[in-house]
């Protein structure tokens, strides 16, 4: 394929995802979710108009709102891009074999291996048995709240007194991915690299890990023949990728092995890593070190991205939302009041004292909706169905679900559905409303629902609560606060913000 053609190829995928977010935007009247008016800013375009400008071909079915269908001459199968809850619930739960990840979705992905991300039929199911089991024990949980308060007690609130006694601008978004990547690799391999530090310092493996993600994202948008010649080749964005971070791993996994053939197992260790080098049937394995590779490397990446995605989305919904903040403070203070003050005259909060706060949660779920961690899911067709919207898919088609899209649309969460309002989640009776995760698919939806989704909630809940009730967070006069074009839903342009210490907590409660 000539460079000319390569071009217009990445070109007409590029266009026309662009053109089919644009028509789901024009649609649901999709805006920046700021509770000031003013600030939004909306998406609109008219699709015929674009339609004529592209190389791929596209119609608009007669129901609207429901499916994007559009061709590649050079790819040979049809896309189709829904955000629909039934055409979701059909293909994510009712018909759910029908739709693997699929062979393209594993290439594009190879970088993480045979994991569980990548896997389909009964390497998946056996992935993901073994994953659950370890994930939901009430040792593993605990371990998760405990190192999460850890992390937040030594490296989050400290990192930002720092700045807020130096009067200093921050990127909140790399402090999260910084806060994140230490916890996760804890979590994971029961190894803090120290990523959030004052001063942040230069950590080879998690820049290894950006590196994997920008190459996975280069795919997406690159036709499949020229990916694979330059990972052939090792040049171009796929030098950089796959080898340090498999170095990274690999090293660990070794080091791990032999300290524990000297010393014994040390079963007590609560870390994922530890739990399947003890793992008798993973053990009997002639594969053992590639399965505990692809499985560590895939909750790893998992675990880092979508939880700092969403902690950064949340962080700049409170600091523009000040309506939400109050109310948000206003629910932690009967439990800050029984918190002991650490010697820096800070508080942070444990999991199990945040679980039943009804405010938070449905604010987290509100952050999610409007920002899902992964924008855009993708499935394969295995077989000829048809989906609920009379949409007829063949063999080797390829479907894209725009979680993002979903999030922001009118006949699926009303007509204020582009507002940060957590209000919606609470009922009129003052508990939690219930809705179906094919409506809300930041955990995805089905057998294939986050396994890591209680992690991410307390994860997030430690965070916010601690970082909220602490400091006064503002945004930066003038920083444009935009999502980055991206496998994970991070800000474009990170979140540089200004915090201040509070003080007088009570008094501000009362007076706004």
């Amino acid at each position: 394929m000539s460079r000319g053609a390569r071009s217009n190829s990445a070109c007409s995928i590029r266009a026309a995802v662009a053109r089919s977010t644009t028509w789901f935007a024009t649609e649901t009247d999709t805006t920046t979710a700021h509770d000031n008016s003013s600030s939004r800013t909306r998406m609109s375009a008219d699709l015929s108009r674009k339609q004529q400008s592209t190389t791929g071909s596209a119609t608009r079915p007669a129901r609207p709102g429901v499916i994007y269908q559009c061709r590649f001459w050079f790819a040979g199968f049809r896309y189709f891009i829904t955000c629909d809850p039934a055409n979701v619930r059909h293909i994510f739960t009712s018909n759910f074999e029908n739709y693997p990840k699929g062979d393209v979705f594993a290439q594009m992905f190879d970088i993480l291996g045979g994991g569980i991300f990548n896997s389909d039929g009964e390497r998946w199911r056996s992935q993901r048995t073994k994953a659950q089991m370890l994930m939901t024990t009430p040792r593993y949980r605990s371990f998760v709240a405990q190192s999460s308060l850890d992390k937040v007690e030594q490296s989050v609130l400290p990192f930002l007194a720092h700045a807020a006694d130096s009067d200093t601008t921050c990127d909140l978004q790399d402090v999260f991915t910084r806060w994140s990547f230490d916890t996760t690799c804890n979590l994971v391999f029961g190894v803090d690299p120290g990523c959030l530090a004052i001063g942040l310092p230069d950590v080879p493996f998690a820049r290894a890990m950006d590196d994997v993600l920008r190459t996975v994202f280069v795919r997406h948008i690159m036709p499949v023949t020229c990916w694979k010649v330059m990972r052939r080749l090792d040049v171009g964005h796929e030098t950089p990728a796959r080898r340090p971070a498999d170095e990274s791993v690999a090293a660990t996994i070794a080091s791990r092995r032999a300290a524990y053939s000297k010393q014994g197992a040390n079963k007590s260790s609560a870390d994922l890593l530890s739990s399947f080098i003890c793992d008798e049937e993973i053990a009997g394995d002639p594969d053992a070190d590639t399965y505990i590779r692809d499985m560590t490397m895939n909750l790893l990446v998992a675990g880092r991205d979508a939880t700092s995605s969403a902690l950064s989305w949340f962080s700049y919904l409170i600091a523009t939302n000040p309506r939400v903040e109050k109310k948000l403070l206003e629910e932690l203070a009967p439990i800050a009041a029984r918190r002991p003050v650490g010697p820096d005259g800070m508080v942070a909060f444990e999991a199990g004292e945040l679980k039943n706060l009804l405010y938070l949660h449905a604010a987290v779920c509100e952050c999610l909706r409007l920002y899902p961690s992964l924008p855009v899911e993708t499935k394969a067709v295995a077989a000829h169905d048809v989906l609920p919207s009379g949409h007829e898919v063949r063999p080797g088609d390829k479907i894209l679900v725009f979680n993002y899209s979903m999030g922001r649309m009118k006949r699926v969460w009303g007509a204020d559905c582009r507002e940060f309002r957590p209000e919606r989640w609470i009922s009129e009776d003052g508990k939690l409303r219930y809705v179906p995760s094919n409506k809300f698919v930041a955990f995805n939806s089905g057998p294939r629902t986050c396994l890591g989704k209680e992690m991410v909630l307390v994860q997030m809940k430690v965070t916010v609560a601690a970082v909220a009730w602490n400091f006064a967070v503002e945004v930066v006069p003038g920083h444009v606060v935009e999502p980055k074009l991206s496998i994970i839903l991070h800000m474009k342009n990170g979140l540089l913000v200004r915090v201040k210490r509070r003080s007088g907590i009570p008094a501000m409660i009362s007076k706004q």
